[in-house]
């Protein structure tokens, strides 16, 4: 099986039909990705095969259960080179996707991105969560929040909650010490007015890579002292 129809079989394995356009978007996007990568910190990661699997499906596995879907609007915070806002948006023609990113050439990466891939419904947002979680336009605006491989779990939770709809869902990719994590943030779920409603174990094709997805949804507003200032999520999380 070569790149693009193992591409393809993951995508269609987490039911999403998949065409010819949306994989040459993926081959595209990968292209952009690498030749960026040669001026600035994106990824460690440019082989191609290495890049469908552990950024791509990686990024499409936070579909599984159904809690993201077309539809909905997300905030993918902290999204670096795009992962999983992008992928997802890719998949999902009718999501309202916002990237939110503290380094404004990152955001210029992603409008590049964007631009090339022809994706529309997307609002890319230079700042931080800190910031913008306090910000009215933001603040509790979303269906889902999403973040991938951003901070600890309890930091993540501060970061990411506050721009979430009461009744929404905040989706986590997390690696092999999700429920490590988990035990650390039982003070700021809380506090933070959330409740943890699944972990979902992720296989990817061709790869030993432990991975997980951890569902939260939130089931009251949150207080108004979240998020703390910017810095403070990261350095003294609730714990």
């Amino acid at each position: 099986m070569n790149n693009r129809d193992l591409l393809k079989s993951g995508i269609e394995g987490f039911g999403i039909d998949v065409d010819e356009s949306m994989l040459d978007k993926f081959s595209n996007y990968r292209e952009i990705l690498v030749e960026w990568n040669q001026k600035m910190n994106l990824t460690g990661i440019e082989e191609e095969k290495e890049v469908f699997i552990k950024h791509f499906l990686d990024s499409i596995s936070s579909v599984k259960n159904g809690y993201i879907k077309d539809g909905i609007s997300i905030i993918d915070v902290g999204t670096g080179a795009g992962f999983p806002g992008i992928p997802l948006r890719v998949c999902l023609k009718d999501i309202k996707l916002t990237l939110l990113d503290s380094l404004n050439k990152r955001i210029n990466f992603l409008q590049t991105v964007g631009e090339e891939l022809d994706l529309n419904n997307i609002n890319y947002i230079h700042g931080r969560a800190e910031d913008f979680g306090k910000d009215a336009d933001y603040r509790e605006k979303y269906d889902v929040a999403t973040a991938r491989a951003v901070a600890g779990l309890p930091a993540l939770l501060e970061l990411c909650i506050p721009f979430v709809k009461v009744g929404g869902y905040f989706i986590c990719l997390k690696g092999p010490n999700a429920d490590l994590e988990l035990e650390d943030s039982k003070n700021a779920m809380r506090l933070l007015g959330v409740e943890f409603v699944e972990k979902i174990d992720i296989v990817l094709p061709d790869i030993d890579l432990s991975h997980n997805i951890l569902v939260f949804v939130k089931k009251m507003k949150t207080p108004s002292k979240y998020p703390r200032k910017a810095g403070k999520p990261s350095k003294n999380p609730i714990l």
